[in-house]
This record gives structure tokens, sequence and C-alpha cells, in this order.
């Protein structure tokens, strides 16, 4: 008992709640659907257009991941780099992959507006997920770029700074600056927690995961463990945020959800109607005799 009352201060009883309430794995696998359907075609025409030419979508996916050896190679084998990519990439497709994504951005910007209960973002100020889209790919394609010029602790803490500097700016952008910066801060620092420890997780279950599947049941193994991958990240990427509203509301920074705003001595009551009756002052209905009695003739 003493166990379970320590794990409740700690509040994991009271995230585990809002978790369900806000359908976090089911979220997740709606991140992962959309991530590998509507994104990452996107990312592979990015990727084949990379003047540099370091491998392509594959790449990004084995740096993701921490994949090495056997398990890259089978990665690399399914998500290789195709030269007729740009070739075979007409403006329209490019446009009907731009439309997609932005549908993978709208998911992910609900799922901010369930976090920290704003309202929705008028459907003019598309431009934003337009903006968001472009950045989180500037920002995947700098994650890649930093392994060929940095390695080692500095590559680390680069990538986790400019990590908590997007996942800091991304709710904010998304939200119309609903939610100050201070309170976003810490879901960013624990979604790039998240992320580093999904790193490691994959570097231990992944790596020899991906080979036997690959044996087993070829590239739709691979898939399966690309996809299963991404559940996880979409789990991060929500998951985050909301630990951050946790922390500011035990910080007491935010109000709790559902939680009433005290009316003030004095003031109006909210509909503009008159104030209740008191019991002792409430006009009563007059009692009545019994009515006349009905006389027989």
């Amino acid at each position: 008992m003493s166990r379970w009352a320590s794990w409740h201060r700690l509040g994991v009883a009271e995230l585990h709640r809002r978790g369900t309430e806000l359908e976090l794995l089911h979220r997740a696998m709606g991140f992962a659907t959309l991530a590998l359907v509507t994104l990452a075609p996107l990312l592979i025409v990015v990727a084949a257009a990379d003047p540099f030419g370091h491998g392509g979508f594959a790449l990004w996916l084995v740096d993701g991941m921490a994949l090495s050896g056997r398990s890259a190679a089978a990665l690399a084998h399914v998500f290789g780099p195709t030269r007729q990519v740009i070739s075979t990439t007409s403006a329209l497709s490019m446009a009907l992959l731009a439309l997609f994504g932005i549908s993978f951005a709208s998911s992910v910007q609900n799922g901010y507006e369930r976090i920290w209960q704003a309202a929705s973002v008028p459907w003019h100020r598309i431009w934003r997920q337009v903006v968001w889209l472009f950045m989180l790919m500037v920002y995947l394609y700098a994650q890649v770029q930093t392994r060929h010029v940095l390695a080692g602790t500095p590559r680390i803490l680069l990538s986790m700074g400019v990590g908590v500097l997007f996942f800091w700016w991304g709710p904010h952008f998304l939200l119309c600056r609903q939610v100050p910066w201070r309170y976003l801060l810490p879901g960013a620092i624990a979604t790039m927690a998240g992320l580093v420890g999904l790193r490691g997780f994959s570097y231990l279950v992944f790596t020899p995961l991906l080979v036997t599947n690959a044996i087993s049941y070829g590239p739709v193994g691979t898939v399966l463990v690309v996809e299963s991958w991404l559940v996880g990240v979409g789990f991060v990427v929500y998951g985050g945020p909301l630990l951050g509203r946790l922390v500011c509301e035990w910080l007491g920074h935010v109000d709790v959800p559902g939680d009433a705003p005290k009316r003030k001595t004095g003031e109006p009551p909210d509909r503009g109607g008159r104030p209740p009756p008191d019991e002792d002052t409430a006009p009563r209905p007059t009692e009545r005799g019994p009515g006349p009695t009905a006389t027989r003739t």
C-alpha cells in the first residue's frame, strides 16, 4: 500500500488517467500510420533531392533508429535511394505529397490542442501547418547531416539542444501562441528525453528484430518494424507535452482541468440573471384549504 501511495504521489496514476482520456495509444498508432503513408513519401523525395547524396531516406531511418550492420543493410534494401525518384516526380505529385503532409501536421496540431485544452485554430491559418511541416523536414535533415560533421558527445549535445528547441517551438507555433513559452519548456525536455530513451530501446530491441523479420517475412517484416518504431515516436511526441502539462500543474502554473474559477464576492452571476433566492426569503406558495364540498340535490 505504501508503494502504491508513493507512486500516486509521484503522479503516475494521474498521468495514466490523462493518457487514457487523450487516447494516447490510439493517437500514437494514428501518428505512425500517417507518418508512414503521408510523411515518408515526402521525406523520400526530399532525401532523394539531397545535393550531398548521403544515403537518402534509408540513412535517415538508420540514424533515427540507431541501427548498424545487418539491420541497417536490411533497412537500406527496402528504403534504399532510387535515382528515378526526382525524374518521375511531377509538380502535381509534389502538390499531393504536400497536401498529405499537411494532414499529418493537422493531426499533430489536434493532439496539442487536446493536451492543452486550447481553442481550435481557424482553417485559414493552415499556413502554420505548412511552416511547421517545412521546419520538421529541416530539423530531420539537419539531424542526419550532423553525423558527417560531428561525432560522439558534441553531436549528442547538439542534437539534443536542437531537438528541445524544435519541440519547444512547435506547440507554441501550431497553437497560435495560446500557451506561453515557459509552460511548453518542460514538455519539450520530456519529449527529447523520451526520444533518447526510444533510441536506446531501438538499439537493444529493433536491431536484432529487424534482421530476423527481414529473413522471415522479407520487406514486409522490415516495414512492420519501422511502423512499430513510429508508434513509439508518436507515443513520445504526445506523451512528452502531456507530462509537461502535468509538471506545470504540480508547480501551480496551470489550472487543473475541471476546476471552475471561483466567483469573487459581489460579482454578478455569469448569465446575468438574478441570484438564487434564499430558502428563508423565498416566497412560498399559499396554502389552500379544502375546496367546497359538493352538495347533492
